[in-house]
């Protein structure tokens, strides 16, 4: 495990249903903080309760509805998209501005190579800490963010390299300069050029697919979720406040939107679920960059044996079905 992923490990944040867990880790700390010559030998002790809290920790993952899978969505620790480029990609080259108005350092990309494949990837970028989020605007892009995905897009096409996305935003940013600056067009072109770029193109939702702001980098010949990842048109406080007009009954509009990856799975928005480690992605995210690595390289391996007008032509009914399914 590099550095950067121990960081995100280092500080303990539980979240409101996992205090059952947080009181055994707290048991197992002081256990194993005893020392000294005439200390008690605790090794057993320490196992079991590791033991319990392991199976309580299954346990209560198993059972998590779709509020509870927001909040693991959103979680802090949660790896971002610098930390699955340190863990994937080899020779990672960032590419900025958008050659139009600027560069947005929420939406981030460049060239890269996953196991010796050449890939360009781009995705949002959360930041891990006050600074790093102020900076990277809490992963809400831009139009020159997804001006410079469409940069991407074409440049991938000019030398025929595969396009891999990383989804994890609440939205785009819905400031003034944004709008004034045409975020709704810069999103639609990024869509436009999604469905017909003549390259492979993978999208895994990491942590949220908020709106428009994901669906401009997930308009892919495949769109996988890791498992406890959430994709929705609105936040469930958005849609609470919008239908109920208190913010209070997010829980109710989670249930209520089918964000969850079984869900959109069923309903054919989603193509395939990444499994997770026991406990979420922010618990060991050596393993789950592992596994997306693993998902990213089987897909990209079956779309190589499609050609350029096969994977439009895909691509483009597997968006339309999507809408005959729900009018269904």
């Amino acid at each position: 495990m590099n550095s950067d992923q121990t960081a995100i490990q280092s500080t303990r944040t539980y979240l409101d249903f996992e205090r059952p867990i947080a009181v055994l880790d707290s048991k197992i700390d002081a256990l194993r903080t005893l020392n000294g010559p005439n200390a008690l030998d605790v090794s057993k002790e320490v196992v079991q309760l590791q033991d319990k809290a392991n199976k309580q920790l299954k346990s209560i993952y198993a059972k998590l509805g779709p509020w509870e899978k927001t909040q693991v969505a959103r979680h802090p620790n949660r790896p971002h998209f610098s930390h699955y480029i340190k863990g994937l990609v080899s020779d990672f080259t960032p590419l900025s501005g958008d050659r139009k108005f600027g560069d947005d350092n929420a939406l981030i990309g460049g060239l890269g190579k996953i196991k010796g494949q050449s890939i360009v990837i781009m995705g949002h970028e959360k930041g891990h800490d006050t600074n790093t989020r102020l900076q990277h605007n809490f992963g809400m892009a831009n139009p020159e963010g997804y001006r410079k995905a469409v940069r991407l897009m074409e440049l991938a096409e000019r030398f025929s390299l595969p396009v891999i996305s990383l989804v994890d935003t609440a939205g785009a940013y819905p400031g003034r300069g944004a709008e004034e600056r045409g975020q709704a067009e810069a999103i639609a072109r990024s869509i436009d050029k999604s469905l017909s770029l003549t390259t492979p193109f993978i999208s895994v939702i990491i942590g949220e697919g908020g709106s428009g702001g994901a669906v401009a980098i997930a308009s892919s010949d495949c769109v996988a979720m890791l498992e406890h990842s959430i994709y929705s048109v609105i936040s469930p406080e958005g849609c609470a406040s919008i239908l109920w007009r208190d913010g209070a009954k997010a829980k109710d509009a989670a249930k209520a939107m089918k964000i969850t990856a079984i869900d959109l799975k069923e309903l054919g928005v989603i193509d395939k679920i990444i499994k997770e480690p026991i406990g979420g992605a922010h618990r060991q995210p050596e393993i789950a960059i592992k596994s997306v690595g693993a998902a990213i390289c089987k897909i990209l391996k079956e779309l190589s044996l499609l050609d350029s007008q096969a994977l439009i032509n895909r691509r483009r009914e597997k968006f339309l079905n999507i809408g005959r399914s729900l009018l269904k």
